[in-house]
């Protein structure tokens, strides 16, 4: 082999010793299991140390990479911007603000659609933006203004919000309809909008769908309408109650949340 010799005994007898990280491979493919493999080595790390372990993330990447799970990789796709009227209902009151001090202070909400056995199906989330946990959502095979109040009614009777709180959209047809606006201020709220074509004034639900689409949309094959919704159910489940975030300590949204309101409760 062109190897000395003292080298090729050196690594037959590795080859031979017990794999020393068998106990932590065992943790890091049970970690990746249990969340669908939508954890790369960055989550798969903070949920190991969640669970008690001592470990360096370029090993957790070596092993990984060794036994070849790969996270499900988010797809690149084009920015559309909203295409009708200027909206004259609300400034951008938000202003790119995305880490209130408190929960229920502040909101945003979006739809976003897709392509169901051979039909649309659209998705309507209400997100806090304190925890980033979605607090709300409806699903609709038509996007009617009827079915985003719906998902803000839902988020204002689960939250009940203080009057002063901010809900803040795109500049769509149904945000600019005068039953999302009443409702809005009907229990004291205020309305913002994000600047038309620009997609980084409501850049955290955007973040949302993108996660949502590769993690439980994309590659997978949905036969009714009834099966994709009870996904979307499971899914934000898992987001606000078991996907553990990096900016939000290593906690998941429901945890940050409690942690926040336990001395408001105690």
């Amino acid at each position: 082999a062109g190897i000395p010799r003292s080298t090729f005994f050196y690594h037959q007898k590795r080859l031979g010793e017990p794999d020393r990280h068998t106990a932590l491979k065992h943790a890091i493919r049970e970690s990746f299991e249990r969340n669908k493999h939508r954890y790369g080595y960055r989550r798969v790390l903070l949920d190991l140390r969640n669970h008690g372990w001592v470990v360096n993330h370029k090993l957790v990447y070596k092993l990984m990479d060794q036994m070849g799970l790969k996270a499900k990789i988010r797809r690149r796709r084009p920015y559309v911007s909203y295409t009708g009227t200027i909206s004259r209902i609300a400034d951008n009151k938000l202003d790119r603000k995305f880490t209130p001090d408190a929960p229920n202070t502040a909101f945003v909400s979006d739809v976003t659609e897709f392509r169901i056995a051979g039909r649309k199906v659209y998705l309507s989330p209400v997100m806090d933006l304190f925890d980033r946990s979605i607090v709300a959502h409806t699903v609709a095979t038509s996007p009617s203004t009827a079915f985003t109040t719906e998902s803000l009614t839902k988020a204002i009777v689960t939250c009940a919000p203080e009057p002063g709180w901010m809900m803040h959209t795109d500049q769509g047809f149904q945000y600019q309809h005068s039953t999302w606006r009443k409702l809005i201020d009907e229990h004291g709220g205020v309305q913002s909008m994000s600047r038309k074509a620009n997609c980084y004034d409501n850049a955290v639900m955007e973040n949302f769908f993108g996660h949502l689409k590769t993690e439980m949309y994309h590659g997978e094959i949905f036969d009714t309408v009834a099966d994709f919704t009870q996904a979307i159910d499971e899914y934000i489940q898992w987001y606000n109650a078991e996907r553990i975030q990096q900016r939000l300590k290593g906690l998941t949204p429901m945890q940050y949340r409690n942690q926040a309101l336990e001395p408001l409760t105690a």
